[in-house]
């Protein structure tokens, strides 16, 4: 690279990705491929509109790249094109859910999600956001005491509001969704079932977690976190409502694609069908498990009192700690995680009670449950006992280097 500065600062975020363990959930490593795909000269093709269907000349290889991706889509969560269809052009997860509701609700109608507090998103109708500002938002929370989805609370919330479409499907929540309560919910009251499976999409396509598209009307997507592919999005809709949900990412949302990014999802998609990948989906589950039992064992309160995905929510709060006191702290010592709040929070979200955690990255590395217990001491040792682990860290992570 010509410009020494970037590629001065592109080196060094390589080397802190190489030294770190990564326990953010929402993060991952892409395989050499995906770089390569992103990084191509598909970066300079403007393809305003759909393949078949452009406003621009010079496409005929860049429908080819977008069908590609398309199809491999389908066929890494065994969906027939006879009923489902699927967009992958939104440029990440929040277009995607905005593109998803402005095609199946009008402004002013009733929204209804998870609130954000208790593990939900940004863009399932909270106020701050377009989502709840556009919309009547109605939000519904976990149960108190076993800080779980309390689907009876959840049903008559629907009957009371009535809401248009119902999101399933979240940021901070550690347990297995019952997707077909939440259609038998939506039927009651008429609405879409919305899933955001944007956490569970690698563990989805590897079966190691409930698949919602026998129940969802709508499955929207990143494709990076456990999917482990480019920072992108994907919306699935049954047939029915694919010309809906295309007309509103384009031309209602959004302009030309980045057809590098459908490029690196294209990649993402062949490797998710592998064995291999199936393989590395289980040992996510088996890592946070490992995980999660550690930390207990260790004195740390987790919500919900464990995990069935690939992250967990530490009340780092019951020890004294605040999770931005926590989070400050792990870095430090070269593990990166993220400050979350927790269900019924006493505190800001700038300074939860908690931390959130999550596997897929180190396990992309090949760590497995041995490694998450070393990785759960580390932790301890940091939070409860404040000691520098720091060179620690960097021996495992010498272990399990990236490759590249």
């Amino acid at each position: 690279m010509k410009d020494k500065q970037l590629a001065k600062l592109i080196a060094a975020e390589t080397k802190r990705q190489n030294e770190t363990l990564d326990l953010i959930p929402s993060e991952n490593f892409v395989s050499q491929d995906v770089l390569d795909a992103v990084g191509s000269t598909l970066t300079n093709k403007y393809a305003e509109g759909y393949p078949g269907a452009r406003y621009y000349g010079g496409n005929e290889i860049i429908d080819k790249v977008e069908t590609l991706a398309r199809e491999r889509a389908l066929a890494a969560f065994d969906l027939s094109p006879k009923i489902w269809h699927v967009n992958v052009q939104p440029y990440s997860g929040s277009p995607a859910n905005l593109a998803v509701i402005l095609a199946l609700a009008a402004p002013g109608e009733t929204i209804m999600g998870l609130q954000l507090a208790m593990g939900g998103h940004l863009t399932h109708g909270h106020k701050v956001s377009a989502t709840g500002k556009i919309w009547r938002s109605v939000q519904y929370e976990v149960d108190k005491k076993t800080e779980r989805l309390d689907y009876d609370a959840i049903l008559e919330l629907a009957k009371r509001e009535r809401p248009r479409l119902i999101i399933a499907g979240y940021t901070a929540y550690p347990r297995v969704i019952d997707w077909k309560r939440f259609r038998e919910i939506a039927d009651v009251v008429e609405a879409y079932l919305v899933v955001d499976m944007s956490h569970l999409a690698g563990l989805i396509a590897g079966k190691a977690y409930p698949s919602p598209f026998p129940h969802a009307h709508v499955v929207t997507t990143t494709t990076h976190k456990t999917l482990r592919g480019p920072r992108s999005a994907m919306i699935f809709a049954r047939l029915e409502l694919a010309k809906q949900i295309d007309r509103a990412i384009f031309p209602g949302l959004q302009g030309g694609p980045h057809e590098h990014q459908i490029a690196g999802i294209a990649v993402a998609m062949r490797e998710a069908v592998t064995p291999a990948f199936k393989k590395y989906a289980k040992q996510i589950v088996k890592n946070a498990r490992a995980l999660a039992d550690e930390l207990k064992k260790r004195g740390f309160r987790l919500v919900s009192d464990g995990t069935d995905s690939h992250l967990m929510l530490v009340d780092v709060a019951a020890r004294g700690i605040t999770g931005k006191e926590a989070s400050v702290r792990l870095e430090r010592n070269g593990i990166i995680c993220n400050m979350n709040t927790i269900p019924f929070d006493p505190r800001p979200p700038m300074d939860p009670s908690g931390i959130r955690l999550g596997t897929p990255a180190l396990t992309t590395r090949g760590m497995k449950e041995k490694e998450m217990r070393l990785v759960a001491g580390l932790i301890a040792s940091v939070l409860l006992e404040n000691k520098n682990v720091s060179a620690e860290v960097k021996k495992l992570c010498k272990k399990f280097p990236l490759a590249y």
